[in-house]
């Protein structure tokens, strides 16, 4: 189950916090290291060192969609084998399993050779053991397990100086082939590239409202960065996750942190949860609707289980009155008359079916207020011709 554990470290050789976090804010703060630290979209607290062992730089508080392996302490059990198969992570939320040779034995945060196509590709190892096999169950990466790529070796030290060299070159990669895009007047948005650990290819991800025909940019792009080029187009949802921010609650963007995979969110979420239909508010970094909009729809759907329509009119004595508005959890209905629509009252819901009862019945109840449980009468204008007086503030 993929989820974020603990909060990200200050690591070695980066901006120190204080610098950077003012009153701009933490997400400034990430940014800087994020351009000072290429290697923290790839789990790294710290850039990989040619002559350490590297046995700290993968940590679980620096990686995003992070795995909770909650096996890790229960033994295997006898005449059983562990899985062959490890978890590498890459850039971002990229994983991809490989199968062990039978003499090689990993540990999680290893930095390893893996097999790509064309050359090699150098990942982290962020998961071993059992919990592969639910892992391997839940996102079912090959129909045939034969067709699981190797690990080929752990990284040496050619490997991670390639592999260092390749990871910095790619924010003046993904600038150098903004430009280019530009100048061939393409209407599409390069948010992001990952260059390959060896060096020889480059994934550049973007964003387009329409088909775009990119062949003149991958032949420019080739002869400029001399790596074999591959276009992989993305949603704005999926541009988010990738390049991360802040939300409207404060917090980082859901799709960045944690959330695996996006269902689709509609407008009937925000009805049944009795939120105002106002883009500005409903949509997220991404211009979408926001994911968050789908977390507590289902305990609406069932808390609005039993409610009287709102289509139907109380009748009374007095009048007819119509629905303004629900509390869903409280189950209160707030009705007002059709001649007085600023007075509302909270009636009940049993007290609501009660009424439409027996006005299918041909019986009117005296009036509303009998049944009422919390009475907002309509507040008075107040002229603000007073208040944008110049003098108002004098007798303070």
């Amino acid at each position: 189950m993929d989820n974020t554990e603990g909060t990200p470290v200050q690591p070695q050789g980066t901006i120190p916090q204080e610098v950077i976090a003012d009153e701009t804010g933490i997400y400034e703060f990430r940014q800087a290291r994020q351009i000072h630290n290429p290697f923290l979209s790839r789990g790294c607290c710290q850039s990989p060192r040619l002559f350490n062992k590297n046995d700290t730089v993968f940590q679980h508080s620096c990686s995003k969609f992070d795995s909770f392996d909650w096996l890790k302490t229960v033994p295997v059990p006898e005449g059983s084998k562990s899985p062959d198969i490890v978890e590498v992570r890459f850039k971002n939320s990229r994983k991809d399993y490989f199968r062990l040779s039978p003499e090689m034995e990993l540990t999680v945060g290893e930095i390893v050779a893996v097999e790509a196509s064309p050359g090699h590709d150098i990942g982290i190892v962020s998961m071993v053991g059992e919990m592969v096999r639910f892992q391997l169950r839940k996102k079912n990466p090959a129909s045939n397990p034969d067709d699981i790529k190797k690990v080929y070796r752990k990284a040496r030290l050619t490997d991670i100086e390639k592999w260092i060299a390749a990871v910095e070159s790619e924010i003046s990669t993904m600038y150098r082939s903004r430009d280019i895009a530009d100048q061939l007047g393409l209407l599409m948005k390069i948010n992001d590239v990952e260059i390959q650990g060896d060096n020889t290819k480059a994934i550049f991800y973007y964003t387009a409202e329409d088909r775009v025909d990119f062949r003149e940019l991958i032949k420019l792009m080739a002869e400029e960065f001399k790596v074999r080029i591959e276009m992989r187009q993305i949603g704005a949802r999926q541009e988010a996750s990738r390049l991360g921010g802040i939300g409207s609650c404060g917090r980082e963007l859901c799709c960045s942190t944690w959330m695996s995979d996006f269902k689709s969110v509609t407008t009937n979420s925000a009805r049944v949860q009795q939120l105002s239909l106002n883009p500005q508010k409903l949509a997220g970094q991404c211009g979408k609707l926001k994911c968050c909009l789908n977390y507590e729809y289902e305990t609406y759907v069932d808390a609005i289980k039993g409610l009287p329509s709102t289509e139907i009119r109380l009748k009374t004595r007095r009048g007819e009155a119509t629905h303004q508005k629900t509390d869903i959890f409280q189950r209160l209905m707030w009705y007002s008359y059709i001649n007085e629509p600023g007075n509302l009252m909270a009636i009940p819901v049993d007290n609501v079916i009660s009424i439409q009862e027996e006005n299918k019945k041909g019986k009117l109840p005296e009036k509303l207020e009998d049944f009422s449980q919390i009475t907002e009468k309509k507040s008075e204008f107040d002229n603000g011709s007073v208040q944008d007086d110049l003098t108002r503030f004098d007798h303070l």
